[in-house]
């Protein structure tokens, strides 16, 4: 029995033993409080539930910016994996509350370029100014600044209509207003030149003092791909050129300058000024040559001499003042393709424009009034469906299928017999958009 009870004691011994030895192993190999959080801290092998979150985030701002049409710019690495805003590691929020007086921070804020788009409109041309203005933000990827040059009654009309857009569409332009003026020579005749204001395109360069580059176009203008693309053209430039224009015609045969211009020209058939690429910086730093100061002269003080010298020969106006210019000055302009600017004239005396052939229309410039009338349908029914459209609406249903069924109509026309130089472009440029808008490409799985 005594025996038992030793063997019992020593058991029970031995057991306690182990037991504080295991309790002792264990409470050394675990680290201290502080440690462990350092080594959560350093551990980025799994994103916690707050990085996972702002990754979400990010995903979701970037698609509402995509379906606004906006790019949205992809926050810095860093922020990306949970780094705090005042840079270094990773911060414990409740270890490390933020204090009132935060350290300043650097960021280089990416500056979006924004294009700038100049018309001059007067007399009735509201409602057409609106639709080209409309047909530039249809498509259009970058901001626009648009550049009204109207009479005082309209000015206001115009604020007022454009406020009526959806707000998606306001945030994608600014705009300013202008008073129609001419800072050299008789205002009321430079007015009365050819179509009520239109020689205010010539003063562009002056006026407009702050901006560096400009796209010009007529209100009978419409878009039917991205501004974008003819903005691009400006890189392709060389060292001389600081504008850019279409030819007035293909044909010299049939071509106006080419027959009846009793003034100097551009090239073979001259240059329709209707859409105007210029670099003004350039333009207000060149002395022009010309017929009258061997020296060469500012472009603001080359407009009224030349004017007072051709006045009775000319009869375009400023685009005839324009090729006079660029007559004396060919090494200045570059000369873009007629699908850039086309016009009636490239379909009524047959198709005469093989770039819109190939490629199809990129602007359309209803020039001769055909918006308003049913000389030429088939101008009438691409103005009419994008004066209708609904911002916001689906562009293939409410848009090109109202276009392209209304082109039965026109088939028996001059221009309709050609449908597909008006649909060509257009239908590719919303399908891309499409593809870049709703259209998601999932990358396969490694």
């Amino acid at each position: 029995m005594r025996i038992h009870c030793k063997v019992v004691v020593i058991a029970v011994g031995f057991g306690v033993f182990l037991l504080l030895y295991f309790l002792g192993g264990n409470g050394a190999d675990e680290p201290l409080p502080k440690e462990v959080a350092k080594e959560k801290e350093d551990d980025n092998s799994s994103p916690s539930p707050l990085d996972v979150g702002r990754d979400v985030a990010s995903k979701f701002a970037r698609k509402s910016f995509a379906r606004a049409g906006v790019r949205a710019e992809e926050p810095p690495l860093g922020r990306r994996q949970g780094e705090a805003i005042n840079g270094g590691g990773s911060v414990n929020a409740k270890s490390k509350p933020r204090g009132n007086a935060a350290r300043p921070v650097s960021r280089r804020a990416r500056v979006e370029e924004v294009m700038h788009l100049a018309v001059v409109a007067c007399g009735n041309r509201l409602d057409e100014t609106l639709t080209m203005l409309k047909s530039a933000l249809l498509f259009s990827v970058k901001k626009i600044k648009f550049h009204i040059f109207t009479e005082e009654p309209l000015a206001p009309q115009f604020a007022e209509r454009l406020s009526r857009w959806p707000p998606s569409v306001l945030a994608r332009f600014q705009h300013s207003t202008y008073p129609i003026t001419f800072s050299a020579g008789n205002a009321d005749e430079w007015k009365k030149l050819f179509k009520p204001c239109a020689a205010q395109r010539l003063f562009l360069p002056v006026i407009l003092k702050d901006v560096d580059s400009l796209l010009y176009v007529d209100t009978d203008v419409l878009f039917l791909r991205p501004i974008d693309d003819i903005w691009s053209l400006l890189k392709s430039f060389n060292s001389s050129q600081l504008a850019a224009m279409a030819p007035e015609h293909e044909v010299p045969k049939i071509g106006w300058y080419s027959r009846f211009a009793r003034h100097p020209f551009y090239g073979v058939t001259g240059v329709n000024s209707g859409v105007m690429l210029m670099n003004l910086t350039r333009i207000r730093s060149t002395r022009f040559k010309n017929s009258m100061i061997p020296s060469g002269l500012l472009w603001e003080d080359l407009l009224h001499p030349l004017y007072q010298k051709y006045k009775n020969h000319i009869t375009w106006g400023d685009q005839d003042l324009l090729n006079i210019i660029f007559h004396d000055n060919p090494e200045c302009l570059f000369i873009f393709p007629c699908q850039w600017n086309y016009r009636p004239d490239h379909c009524m005396y047959g198709s005469n424009c093989k770039e819109a052939e190939e490629e199809g229309v990129s602007i359309l410039h209803g020039n001769r009034g055909v918006y308003h009338d049913e000389k030429q349908p088939a101008f009438k029914v691409v103005y009419d469906a994008i004066r209708d459209f609904p911002f916001e609406d689906n562009m293939f249903q409410a848009l090109f299928y109202p276009i392209q069924t209304k082109f039965l109509d026109t088939v028996n026309t001059l221009c309709g017999r050609v449908p597909q130089v008006f649909l060509k472009q257009i239908e590719k440029t919303m399908r891309k958009g499409f593809e870049q808008k709703v259209v998601r490409h999932v990358r396969p799985h490694k």
